[in-house]
């Protein structure tokens, strides 16, 4: 493990390095690129008989259990630390807008992405059921946080909108586990969940997250507030992270959801605590490091994912529409209704195209994807998953910040 661990940081190091003395690209999308390169590099080398590095990278790759190393490792401290800076009266103004955002909006993306691609596959000449196709819909309709906050540390955007943008993208995880919880059960066993069933997921999952978020930031800032010591809250701050996320699992309850509540209630201590600067700075740069490190290993190995992906030949098409449709289920389902609700949704005119092309997919989609059981239509999924992946980190991430300021400039 340790080995493992070393090669990641090395070359994750190592494609940061280049990307910054010679791409200039944003660094997770930088050293992403730089994988996949390296990755389709490799697979040539083996297709013109040198397969010993590509078979050394496979070997690396299925060492590691990608769903786990994000889900039960990364998640919850990248989480905690996006949220640190969410603005809490901010959120409070536009709380309605944000749930129904996250909330109804990734339901609908579920049914719109689901039956879509349903059909455009069946054009395509691809068979997959419609269970299946549910479930790609609500596993790559909850825009990643991760990814969205990354793109939006480099935006400049009305602070009501980069709001409404990031709260979204940290809130909808929970109604997003609910659905993929109940369309896999739907398509792998055959169930028949009930309304009931889907009610007791959501409040378990989505609200008792939430309470528990609630307990471990108010505990976490009260201890913070009784000393003045940066190096001993800083280590407070991870115990809660750590211990609190898998406190949430024991408990069945959504840890991402947690992480966000106690990450919004903490950062908002700092910005009201009296303390001297210098230990909110000291705090405050420490988990800008553990995001920056984190999210460079992250966006290495979405890169190096390509070389074990199975893609099936004739795919291109159906590839493509399913890339077309998930995007066009982000319109309908965010920038529709904040350009039909302006004046309830309070948002500056063509914030719903910087809404529709900043919903940006991202790791966590790629995890449940490599979560679902082996056999069946899987390794279509998958390779679904990477490709809206793809599209969304190359195509929308380093194109959004001129799509915002396009649709800004609008009167």
């Amino acid at each position: 493990m340790l080995d493992t661990i070393s090669i990641l940081l090395v070359a994750a190091a190592a494609f940061a390095y280049f990307n910054l003395r010679y791409l200039r690209l944003p660094t997770t999308v930088g050293v992403m690129a730089i994988a996949l390169l390296l990755s389709l590099w490799l697979i040539v080398l083996g297709k013109l008989g040198l397969p010993l590095l590509r078979d050394h990278e496979t070997s690396l790759l299925r060492s590691i259990d990608f769903t786990q190393v994000l889900m039960q490792g990364m998640l919850s401290l990248l989480l905690f630390a996006g949220a640190l800076h969410v603005d809490l009266g901010r959120l409070r103004a536009y709380r309605w807008q944000v749930g129904a955002l996250a909330l109804i909006g990734t339901a609908v993306s579920m049914l719109i992405v689901g039956f879509g691609c349903w059909y455009a596959l069946s054009l395509a000449g691809i068979a997959l059921p419609i269970g299946y196709c549910l479930l790609f819909g609500a596993l790559i309709s909850p825009t990643d946080p991760i990814a969205v906050l990354a793109i939006l540390r480099s935006m400049k955007v009305p602070h009501e909108l980069e709001t409404t943008i990031a709260a979204e993208s940290l809130f909808n995880d929970g109604i997003g586990i609910v659905l993929f919880t109940m369309t896999l059960e739907l398509a792998t066993h055959g169930a028949n969940p009930t309304v009931g069933d889907a009610a007791w997921l959501f409040a378990r999952e989505a609200l008792g997250g939430g309470l528990l978020g609630l307990a471990l930031g108010y505990i976490t800032s009260r201890l913070l507030r009784s000393i003045d010591n940066y190096r001993i809250e800083t280590l407070i701050t991870v115990a809660a992270v750590m211990g609190g996320y898998s406190l949430a699992d024991a408990l069945t309850v959504s840890g991402p959801i947690a992480m966000v509540v106690a990450g919004i209630m903490v950062g908002n201590y700092w910005q009201t605590c009296a303390k001297p600067g210098r230990t909110h700075e000291h705090i405050d740069t420490f988990w800008e490091l553990i995001d920056e490190i984190l999210n460079a290993v992250l966006f290495m190995l979405m890169g190096l994912e390509i070389a074990v992906i199975a893609f099936p030949d004739g795919s291109t098409w159906g590839l493509l529409l399913v890339v077309a449709i998930t995007l066009a289920a982000r319109f309908v389902t965010a920038g529709l209704p904040v350009l039909a609700l302006r004046r309830w949704f309070r948002l500056p005119r063509g914030s719903h195209w910087v809404l529709t092309w900043g919903g940006v997919r991202g790791g966590i989609s790629i995890a449940l994807a490599l979560s679902l059981p082996h056999g069946g239509h899987r390794e279509l999924l998958v390779v679904m998953t990477y490709c809206v992946v793809l599209f969304s980190i190359f195509a929308q991430s380093l194109t959004v910040d001129a799509v915002a300021r396009a649709a800004l400039r609008q009167k």
